[in-house]
């Protein structure tokens, strides 16, 4: 329930510091940015800008850098969907058909669709956020390694779904993302995989892997081509094909909200976030839709249920942050340090004699939400001008950005030479008709998957009739087993039904 004096007071605050609403159209900015780049992403946009923040009242630094955070969440979109670049891993089920349409000249659709979804997603996120962050503390300490690891292998299980080959092709991609992942160092200490090279031992940077199986292979697709859309008139941005994405998006109001339930639910949860919120929305909405078959080839409702998800995570991740002290992932740990710089722990303690500050902050969140739409508006303007640049001059720009980014994050040349590798592996599985997009679902889930076995493990003593004692680990378990029943009888189903339909 809502403190109503509390409430009052955090509408007092916010209107009495004119500072803490400066700096939320600048972040905002700031976050599609850096989002939109591919090789930055938002908790480097973050970082550079913490040391702004020192200087800040506490309301005013958060809401900074919270506003960096909404924007990042939809800027990462916009080059997945006009370059299937995704321009964070919160967006890779973004370009699973926000490219394809773009390669129709639905390009503005596209973007409009996205915008409102994550607009509405962060606002889902923010107005659950309200209602949830005191029960919820006591919920999130219960979910143990055990539990966790099925919420892994829920993630990993979504390969057999999110893919138009065969599950054998989808399962055998998605073991390959896992193996990557497992190079270098493990949780326990032993070295793998790294054939005696040095530059191995940290393992394969994702990021860069994820930019090279996306991005590097697709622009050795688009090789030979002129531009991105061949109709010249296509090419022209007109706000009219943007409003009516946002139009109809809002008029599939229940394709949002269940993007944005999914998305805040998995957000609530330390460590998995919206790299894992966009695929699980997108797998849902695409098991859910009357014409599965259309996702992957410029269905509106994928753009939309993965840019609810993985904006709406960001509220699901502050529960986190605000009831317990626990960052949810980067973005917001770096939060978590901007807390430490003004003296603030975050926790039940934190909610109980400051709500009227977690209040203010989730009421400022609220507003950036409604401010998405008129700067997100303005930034689609700029960044789709994209499209009419030949691809004789973009592919080599794009690619060279995307090879210093990679060596920014990495700090050596492993980036650059991750990004080489993985290019040239993806466009080897898409000839050969391989998912790319399994493969990189393992690689971000894997690490996580192994790492909570090693803890349930460790914990269990190696009897694994230690679940029967956990009964949440044992409900996940059997609501997993109906997913994966539920897919493996649609498969069958719709290829008993495909000749007859051919008929």
């Amino acid at each position: 329930m809502i403190d109503l004096s509390a409430f009052s007071a955090a509408l007092s605050l916010l209107g009495s510091d004119p500072l803490a609403w400066l700096v939320v159209i600048p972040g905002l900015f700031i976050g599609l940015v850096f989002g939109a780049i591919p090789g930055l992403s938002i908790s480097i946009a973050m970082a550079v800008f913490l040391p702004a923040t020192l200087y800040m009242d506490f309301l005013p630094a958060i809401l900074f850098l919270t506003a960096i955070f909404t924007g990042g969440g939809f800027g990462g979109a916009v080059p997945a969907i006009l370059m299937n670049i995704p321009g964070t891993s919160s967006a890779v089920a973004t370009a699973f058909d926000g490219y394809p349409m773009s390669k129709k000249g639905q390009h503005g659709e596209a973007l409009g669709a996205g915008l409102v979804a994550s607009a509405v997603g962060t606002l889902f996120g923010y107005i659950l956020l309200m209602f949830i962050v005191s029960p919820v503390a006591t919920w999130v300490l219960m979910l143990g390694p055990t539990e966790m690891l099925i919420v892994a292998i829920w993630g990993l299980l979504l390969i057999a779904v999110l893919n138009d080959s065969s599950i054998a092709k989808g399962l055998a991609a998605g073991i390959l993302g896992i193996l990557i992942s497992t190079i270098g160092y493990s949780d326990t200490g032993l070295m793998r995989g790294t054939f005696g090279s040095m530059y191995l031992l940290d393992g394969i940077p994702a990021i860069p892997a994820l930019i090279g199986l996306f991005a590097a292979s697709e622009l050795i697709n688009m090789a030979g081509r002129d531009y991105l859309i061949a109709d010249r008139e296509m090419r022209k941005m007109k706000l009219k094909p943007i409003l009516k994405g946002a139009g109809d998006t809002m008029r599939g109001w229940p394709q949002v909200l269940r993007g944005s339930a999914i998305g805040t639910l998995i957000g609530i949860i330390p460590g998995v976030g919206a790299s894992v919120a966009n695929l699980a929305s997108y797998a849902a909405t695409k098991r859910l839709s009357k014409e599965p078959e259309t996702f992957g080839k410029g269905n509106r409702e994928g753009v939309v249920a993965s840019e609810a998800a993985n904006s709406s995570s960001e509220g699901g991740g502050m529960v986190t942050l605000l009831a317990l002290g626990l960052p949810g992932g980067a973005g917001t740990a770096i939060l978590l340090g901007a807390f430490a710089m003004h003296d603030v722990t975050g926790g039940p303690r934190f909610i109980s004699e400051n709500t009227d500050i977690v209040y203010a902050l989730i009421l400022g969140n609220i507003a950036q939400a409604i401010l998405l739409l008129g700067v997100g508006l303005v930034f689609v303007f700029l960044a789709s001008s994209i499209v009419k640049i030949r691809l004789s001059y973009l592919i080599p720009y794009v690619l060279s950005v995307s090879m210093m980014g990679t060596y920014a994050i990495t700090g050596s040349i492993v980036g650059p030479l991750t990004v080489a590798g993985a290019g040239a592996l993806g466009w080897i599985m898409r000839r050969y008709g391989y998912p790319v997009t399994a493969t990189v679902v393992g690689l971000l889930i894997g690490p996580m998957a192994e790492g909570e076995l090693t803890r349930s493990w460790q914990i269990s003593g190696g009897d694994p009739a230690f679940i029967l004692t956990r009964p949440i680990t044992m409900v996940m378990l059997v609501l997993l087993i109906l997913m994966l029943l539920a897919v493996l009888v649609g498969k069958r189903m719709s290829r008993q039904t495909a000749p007859v339909i051919a008929e």
